[in-house]
């Protein structure tokens, strides 16, 4: 390719509308991608995805199956890559690129407005959630990426129907569905945007939608079946700790979602701009429709036995905003072309994008601290003062049974270094043996300390005297043969170790 060709095809490249906030994101995304270490959500990532797909099949068995799917993509990509912090993230940060790219390429298809197209993808960018879940080593920036790409793809299936266009679009909300269950309540914001579009068509179009909409959601739906299924037995123990919404929780959670109260009442403005503009009325109230209709319904099912209502579950609505706000940014540069020129109104549209941005700059900065997914336990620091210590024949007893979810045993077996290995004690099977997220303990735990000369002992909070935090059985069965010789504190977090007696 001679110089001239290839400037050409980076001229057309960066001429994308899509081009810009997908880079921005990769760029934001990126931005200190390791110091946050892992928290307990992504810990169970990782211990998932690094088993062998058998074992993975089998411990979908029993949890966890609502993120089947996200589970084996990232089984796949650690076994090619490795399972560095970085590496486990970097699908987020990839995906959450994508989700930018989809919010910007729907905003100029509704709207019709590089402009709008452009600041609906960057709107998402400055948003802490997408950022923070950008660098989560979880399946909802996969979600937001999937959902956002199902919506354009419906959104030209609708205009223009094909196999092509539907098929990529079944093959998105499978996709969805798959990392995700909760995303499927998206179809319940998307149908009244197809009755809409509907209404308003040509009577041809409407006879082929009847059957090929359906049609479509059902190749969506029908790979899912086994998961839901699956899904619905483990609600109880998996959802169990989250209580059924009040309305006041529905009334802020969009200001959770959207990071302040500030930052949603500009995204709102700017949405009500975008329905007030001549042209745009439609457009808008179908973005709205998909940002707001899902939450609502997740709500009002969260009402029954088990609730879905976190705004983290419903992260994938976020692009929706996005786009929507967008248009506002779109309908201000329109108004700004009769009275400016380009380069004027295209820095007006930029810094209206940047306000949300600036105000939330606090958070941003929060979210890549150290402790930036998880205040409460320092897993990194126990595994070094375990590391530092270590012996070969030691021996580890961390938080199980009541306390499994808090992940600690696996966190700090994660940032142990390679030949620090201390033998578990009081399990009699681990997580991997039991098909499961969790070890299981020994019924007896006297029968489970073992021989060895010395145990490292993890528990949660800050004691000097650690044995009160086990249970009855297990600080009696370490007393009769080990003493404490040293006890540091970490955040949130003792490591104390045993030395035999006798």
């Amino acid at each position: 390719m001679n110089s001239n060709a290839l400037a050409r095809a980076v001229t057309r490249l960066t001429g994308r509308v899509w081009f810009w906030p997908a880079l921005v994101t990769l760029l934001v995304g990126g931005w200190r991608l390791s110091t946050p270490q892992l928290w307990r959500d992504e810990i169970s990532t990782w211990t998932a995805s690094t088993r062998g797909l058998g074992e993975l099949a089998q411990m979908l068995q029993h949890v966890d199956a609502s993120n089947g799917v996200y589970y084996v993509i990232m089984h796949g990509w650690t076994t090619v890559l490795g399972d560095s912090p970085v590496m486990l993230r970097l699908p987020s940060v990839l995906a959450m690129a994508g989700a930018a790219a989809f919010s910007a390429l729907t905003a100029e298809r509704l709207f019709r407005s590089r402009a709008a197209g452009v600041a609906g993808g960057l709107l998402l960018v400055v948003l802490p959630a997408a950022d923070r879940y950008a660098q989560e080593a979880r399946a909802y920036a996969l979600v937001a990426c999937a959902v956002s790409a199902a919506t354009w793809l419906l959104l030209r299936a609708l205009d223009r129907p094909g196999f092509g266009r539907w098929a990529g679009y079944s093959a998105c909300m499978a996709l969805a569905g798959g990392a995700h269950l909760v995303s499927l309540s998206t179809l319940s914001g998307q149908l009244p945007l197809v009755l809409l579009h509907l209404w308003s068509t040509r009577r041809a179009v409407k006879l082929r939608l009847l059957w090929q909409y359906p049609l479509a959601v059902l190749a969506a739906v029908l790979p899912v079946v086994p998961l839901i299924v699956l899904g619905s037995r483990q609600s109880g123990r998996q959802l169990g700790w989250l209580a059924a919404p009040g309305t006041a929780d529905l009334r802020l959670f969009w200001d959770v979602l959207l990071s302040t109260s500030t930052v949603f009442h500009l995204f709102l403005a700017l949405a009500a701009l975008t329905l007030l503009w001549p042209g745009r009325r439609l457009a808008g109230v179908q973005l709205l429709l998909l940002a707001v209709v899902p939450v609502v319904v997740v709500w009002a099912v969260s009402q029954g036995s088990t609730s879905y209502f976190l705004d983290r579950y419903l992260l994938f609505t976020l692009p929706a905003w996005a786009s929507l706000a967008g248009g506002g940014v779109g309908a201000l540069y329109a108004a700004a072309r009769r009275l400016a020129p380009v380069p004027v109104c295209a820095v007006l549209a930029l810094a209206v994008v940047a306000v949300p941005g600036w105000l939330v700059l606090p958070q941003q900065r929060a979210i890549r601290g150290a402790f930036g997914h998880d205040w409460h336990q320092d897993y990194r620091s126990a595994a070094g003062l375990i590391a530092a210590g270590y012996r070969p024949g030691d021996g580890l007893v961390a938080p199980y049974g009541e306390q499994n979810w808090t992940m600690i045993g696996a966190g700090v077996d994660f940032y142990l270094p390679d030949g620090v290995r201390p033998y578990p004690v009081f399990l009699r099977s681990s997580a991997a043996e039991a098909d499961d997220l969790y070890p299981v303990e020994c019924a007896v735990a006297a029968q489970c300390v073992g021989q060895g000369g010395r145990i490292w002992l993890v528990t949660t909070g800050e004691a000097t005297d650690p044995l009160p935090a086990l249970s009855a059985d297990k600080a009696q069965a370490l007393r009769a043969h080990y003493a404490p010789t040293e006890v540091r504190q970490v955040r949130g977090l003792t490591v104390t170790l045993l030395t035999r007696t006798g």
